[in-house]
């Protein structure tokens, strides 16, 4: 569970430094946003299930996979958009 805390919090870092700079992005920067808002969204409602389940092993174990590939999705969404931030 630590790791999926970390990398929630480190998701949740990301998100907060690129919010600031949003309004400098591009409407296809600002389209990956809108859905990688969702993403995290539904990574975290899937977080807090998990911790609900982690004393269920197969149920833990499957949520636990889940969680890392959807945060993993979004840490290289929120690479993407941060890169085309500095490409303008």
């Amino acid at each position: 569970m630590a790791d999926i805390d970390d990398l929630f919090e480190e998701l949740k870092q990301k998100r907060d430094e690129l919010r600031v700079q949003m309004h400098l992005a591009t409407k296809e920067a600002r389209d990956e946003w809108e859905e990688l808002e969702e993403k995290m969204e539904e990574f975290s409602d899937k977080a807090k299930e998990f911790a609900d389940d982690a004393g269920l092993r197969e149920t833990g174990e499957g949520l636990g996979k889940a969680l890392g590939q959807l945060g993993r999705e979004i840490k290289l969404g929120y690479g993407r958009i941060r890169d085309a931030l500095t490409e303008d």
